[in-house]
C-alpha cells in the first residue's frame, strides 16, 4: 500500500517540489523517514503520530516507511508534517487519493491536530505554480503570501481533520486571493518621514545625493547627533519597490520565517541594522545548510552599520565582495549556493573613541594615536568602497526648538527618481543602474572635466592631501550631483561639491 502526496521544500532562497510517498507494510510498527531529512524532518514522526491519534483518527499500526524525493537534496524543517500525515492516511484508505494528486500540501502539525506556519511559503508557491499544480494546501497563516502568486489556488487549513474532510470532499474551502498591485499599495507607505529631523540639512542633502546615486556613505559625529536617525530615514526616499523586487524581497524573508505577520508582500526597501558583534555567518549567510544573512535581508534596501569600527575587523573584509559583485556565493561540502546582496550601505561611526573630538560644547579625552588606532580599524580596501563622508555635528538647541518643518521625504524621492531616470538612460546599453556601479572606462566617458574642475580637482587631490583612490569616487559623486541638478555636464560646481563629501580624506584618514 503506497500513496503519494506533493509537497515542496527550500534550496537557497528558491523552491522545489518534492514528492513524499509513504509505504505500509507488515511488520514491527515503527516509522522511518528517508531522503536526507535533518532532525526537524525525523522528528516529525512522533507529532504525526500524536496529531492522528489526538484528532480521533486511527493511526496505522504497520511500519511505515517515508520517503521525500528527490533523495540526493537535504531537507530540513518542519513543512513535511502534513504531507506525511495524509500520505499516512491515504495509504491506510482513509484519505480518497482521487484529489490528492491535485495539490501541493505544506504544514507542520502540533500535537493536537492544528496546522502551524512554516518557513519559505512564497518560494514554494512559486514553484508549485511553474509545476503546473492545480492548488496548494498550507497554513491559514501563510495563506496571504502564498496567494501573492497570481494563478494558483490556496486554500488556507487550520486542522488535521479539515484537511482530510476537504480532499474527501466532504467540506468546501474558499481559496485565498490576492492582487499583488493591491496588496503593494497597501504595505507601501512608510512609517518614517524627513520632517522628523530637525536641522541636519547639509547631512540631508548628503543622503539624497547617496540615494540618487546608489553611493555608499558613512556618516561621522558625536552621540546623540542624530546618525541613526538619519539613516532609518533613507529607506522613504530612495524610488519605491518594482513589483518583482518586492516579491524577491520578500522571497528572502520568507526563507528565514520573516513573513508571519498577516502580510502577504514587503513593498517598502528593507532597512537592516546588525549589532557590531554579528559573526560572518550571520552578516553574510552560511551554516551546514546554506541560509541568507544580513546582507541578503538588505537586498533591494539599506544595511546600516552603526559604530563601523567595533565590528570585527574579518566581518567587514567578507563584506567586500558582495557590496561589488550585489551577490555572494556561499560553497559548503554539500553545494553552493548564491544569494542576491544588491544594498546600499550606511555605516555611522564617532569621531574618535570618546567620541567627543567634533563637539564643541565637549572636551576630547582621546590622544592623537588613540584616535588614529581607532580610525585605522577600518581597512583601506573597506574605506574604499564608500563614496560619501559626512560629519553629522550635534543638533543645537535653536534647531531642535525651531518649528520650522523640512522638506517631506515625498519631495526628495522625487528629485532622486529623476536622477534615477537619467542613469538608467545613460546606463541603458550596460548592465549597471547607478553611477556608484560605473566602471574607470564609464567614469571617463561620462564624467569629463573642463578646465576649471580640473583645477578644483588638482587642488584637492596635490594639496589638500587627498588619496588617488578619492579621485574616482569623487568624479561618481559629482556626476550624481550633476544629475540631481538636471545638467548634462560635471561642471565645477558639482566637483567642489563632490569634494566636501570625502571628510575622511581630507584628514589623512
Amino acid at each position: 500500500m503506497i500513496s503519494r502526496v506533493q509537497s515542496g521544500a527550500v534550496l537557497g532562497i528558491d523552491g522545489y517540489v518534492v514528492e513524499v510517498e509513504v509505504h505500509l507494510s507488515p511488520g514491527l510498527p515503527g516509522m522511518s523517514i528517508v531522503g536526507l531529512p535533518d532532525a526537524a524532518v525525523k522528528e516529525s514522526s512522533d507529532r504525526v503520530a500524536a496529531a492522528i491519534r489526538n484528532t480521533q483518527l486511527e493511526f496505522p499500526v504497520r511500519r511505515i516507511t517515508v520517503n521525500l524525493a528527490p533523495a540526493d537534496i537535504k531537507k530540513e524543517g518542519s513543512a513535511f508534517d502534513l504531507p506525511i500525515a495524509l500520505g499516512i492516511l491515504a495509504a491506510d484508505g482513509i484519505v480518497k487519493p482521487d484529489h490528492l494528486h491535485r495539490y501541493l500540501i505544506l504544514g507542520e502539525l502540533s500535537l493536537d491536530g492544528r496546522v502551524k506556519p512554516i518557513k519559505g511559503t512564497l518560494s514554494i508557491a512559486a514553484q508549485a505554480k511553474k509545476a503546473g499544480v492545480e492548488g496548494i494546501l498550507l497554513p491559514k497563516a501563510n495563506a496571504a503570501e502564498a496567494a501573492v502568486v497570481s494563478g494558483l489556488k490556496v486554500y488556507p487549513l487550520e486542522t488535521l481533520p479539515e484537511a482530510l474532510a476537504f480532499l474527501n470532499g466532504e467540506l468546501e474551502l474558499e481559496a485565498v486571493t490576492k492582487d499583488p498591485e493591491g496588496e503593494y499599495r497597501e504595505h507601501s507607505a512608510y512609517d518614517l518621514d524627513f520632517t522628523d529631523v530637525k536641522g541636519q540639512y547639509h547631512v540631508k542633502r548628503a543622503l539624497e545625493i547617496a540615494a540618487a546615486g546608489g553611493h555608499n556613505i558613512i556618516l561621522i559625529g558625536p552621540p546623540g547627533s542624530g546618525k541613526s536617525m538619519l539613516a532609518k530615514r533613507l529607506p522613504t526616499i530612495l524610488p519605491p519597490l518594482t513589483l518583482d523586487e518586492a516579491i524577491e524581497t520578500t522571497k528572502i524573508h520568507s526563507v528565514l520565517g520573516l513573513m508571519n505577520n498577516g502580510k502577504g508582500l514587503i513593498a517598502t526597501r528593507p532597512f537592516r541594522s546588525p549589532h557590531h558583534t554579528i559573526s560572518d555567518a550571520g552578516l553574510i549567510g552560511g551554516g551546514k545548510v546554506p541560509m541568507p544573512g544580513e546582507v541578503s535581508l538588505a537586498h533591494n534596501g539599506v544595511l546600516f552599520l552603526d559604530e563601523l569600527p567595533e565590528f570585527k575587523r574579518n566581518a567587514l573584509e567578507v563584506l567586500r565582495q558582495p557590496m561589488e559583485d550585489r551577490q555572494v556565493c556561499i560553497s559548503r561540502a554539500s553545494g553552493s549556493l548564491t544569494f542576491p546582496t544588491g544594498f546600499m550601505l550606511v555605516a555611522a561611526m564617532n569621531p574618535c573613541p570618546c567620541g567627543y573630538r567634533t563637539d564643541p560644547k565637549r572636551e576630547c579625552q582621546c590622544t592623537p594615536p588613540q584616535i588614529k588606532k581607532y580610525v585605522s580599524r577600518i581597512s583601506g580596501p573597506m574605506m574604499d568602497r564608500i563614496d560619501i563622508h559626512i560629519q553629522v555635528p550635534a543638533v543645537e538647541y535653536k534647531d531642535l526648538a525651531s518649528n520650522t518643518v523640512g522638506e517631506p521625504s515625498s519631495v526628495l524621492r522625487q528629485r532622486v527618481q529623476k536622477a534615477r531616470v537619467r542613469q538608467l538612460q545613460r546606463f541603458s546599453s550596460a548592465k549597471i543602474f547607478s553611477n556608484a556601479s560605473m566602471s574607470s572606462k564609464q567614469i571617463k566617458t561620462h564624467c569629463p572635466l573642463d578646465a576649471a574642475s580640473q583645477k578644483i580637482m588638482s587642488t584637492a587631490i596635490d594639496k589638500m592631501g587627498m588619496s588617488a583612490r578619492a579621485h574616482d569616487r569623487i568624479l561618481k559623486v559629482a556626476r550624481t550631483i550633476a544629475d540631481l541638478a538636471g545638467d548634462n555636464a560635471v561642471a565645477a560646481e558639482h566637483i567642489a561639491e563632490a569634494i566636501q563629501y570625502r571628510t575622511l580624506d581630507r584628514e589623512g584618514g
